[in-house]
């Protein structure tokens, strides 16, 4: 792999422990005991705009840094990739709408305080079928780019790395949430591929 490859498989894997951090629920404490309760209000916008402003560099390194192409899909094959690619972005905007979008960018939280209902487990719609419907779509997304270079491979991995590690660390803050409710969720339901089934049901994939 060249230089370029690893560098950008760096860049992400150190975007993913940031955030993962910084997301964690003794990151959200510390900033309430340094700034005070009202830190609750914009905490999740603040942490959205982070993440977002990081990313962006990382997006434009496979552009600007030296590349060379793997594969690329040729027509009309590519035709059905862009397609699963559309139905992947209304999948995760349809998951998003389920939880509510303006609660998950934080405009709720920061305008309307008074009107945030208490967190509910969401098990119905796209949930029935994986735990992390938007995170599935994501990896569809990015892993049905009809072409594929060395640098993209490199944001590849290290996306779905960070995906995978985003979603254990946030299933452990749902169990402190909702508690056994939530642990029973995880035992019927998998956590990124519709239909798996693995023998230790608590680990399911």
């Amino acid at each position: 792999m060249t230089l370029s490859f690893w560098l950008i498989l760096l860049a992400v894997l150190s975007y993913g422990v940031l955030h993962t951090l910084l997301a964690s629920l003794k990151a959200k404490a510390l900033t309430r005991h340094w700034f005070g309760r009202h830190t609750d209000r914009w905490f999740r916008l603040a942490y959205n705009f982070i993440a977002t402003l990081t990313l962006l560099p990382i997006l434009v390194l496979p552009v600007l840094l030296i590349d060379k192409d793997l594969y690329r899909i040729p027509l009309p094959w590519m035709i059905g990739t862009l397609v699963v690619q559309a139905i992947a972005v209304v999948t995760a905007l349809i998951s998003l709408r389920q939880t509510g979008i303006t609660s998950f960018i934080g405009l709720q939280q920061l305008l309307l305080p008074e009107a945030t209902d208490p967190p509910k487990l969401i098990t119905h719609g796209l949930y029935r079928y994986v735990r992390h419907p938007a995170y599935t779509a994501s990896l569809v997304f990015i892993w049905l780019f009809p072409i594929m270079t060395c640098n993209l491979l490199a944001l590849n991995i290290g996306l779905t790395a960070y995906i995978i590690l985003g979603a254990y660390f946030e299933e452990r803050k749902m169990l402190m949430e909702f508690g056994e409710a939530y642990a029973d969720y995880r035992r019927q339901t998998p956590m990124l591929i519709p239909g798996l089934r693995s023998g230790n049901r608590h680990r399911q994939v």
